[in-house]
């Protein structure tokens, strides 16, 4: 059952008043959160902790062990280049995230003030932007397109996936979903720039 609570994000929280655009931010994530206790939206984003830090690395570390198992060197050239991919998006996200506040919508939503500005963040509660699980999922997914095209559909079927269960499970709002997925974009193009796959640069 969606939450029959007031409409959070439109209540006075003692910060600076939002623009429209940022408003409608606010509310279109407020509003999908209400079903963030619904079974599906609950299972989706316990699937969607595949693309946290450490478990994210060991999916490319084991796209990456897989091929020098079974001497495929593309599959092995491809997890490193996916392990580069997410850890420059990481890095990139984590930096952005200790000089930007941003109050994650659940806890706009359970009345916290809501900020969203820059300074340095004052828990995880405070680091809605950008989305790192977006950023990594599409980072990791990009690379796999590019470097081993019979497997981009799952890839990018995946990696929207995680993306789209942000909202609705209160994590995100979707301004802090499109800058994650375009971060991971630009960190997939920058290790393709940086090393290019064997034969493709």
């Amino acid at each position: 059952m969606p939450d029959s609570q007031p409409h959070p994000s439109r209540s006075a929280t003692g910060a600076a008043p939002s623009g429209p655009l940022e408003q409608a931010d606010k509310d279109a994530a407020a509003d999908a959160a209400r079903h963030r206790h619904h079974p599906v939206v609950r299972t989706l984003g316990a699937l969607s902790e595949v693309a946290d830090q450490v478990p994210l690395s060991l999916v490319c570390g084991a796209v990456g062990l897989g091929g020098a198992l079974s001497g495929r060197d593309d599959m092995l050239r491809a997890g490193a280049r996916m392990m580069a991919a997410h850890v420059l998006a990481n890095v990139v996200k984590r930096a952005i995230k200790d000089r930007f506040r941003r109050t994650r919508p659940v806890e706009m939503i359970k009345g916290r003030p809501y900020r969203c500005e820059p300074g340095e963040s004052r828990g995880g509660h405070e680091t809605s932007f950008p989305s790192g699980h977006t950023a990594g999922a599409v980072a990791v997914a990009a690379v796999v397109a590019h470097d081993l095209p019979h497997a981009a559909l799952p890839a990018w079927g995946v990696a929207a996936m995680i993306a789209g269960i942000q909202v609705p499970r209160g994590k995100h709002y979707p301004v802090d979903v499109v800058a994650g997925a375009v971060l991971g974009l630009a960190a997939a193009g920058a290790v393709r720039a940086l090393w290019p796959a064997r034969g493709k640069g």
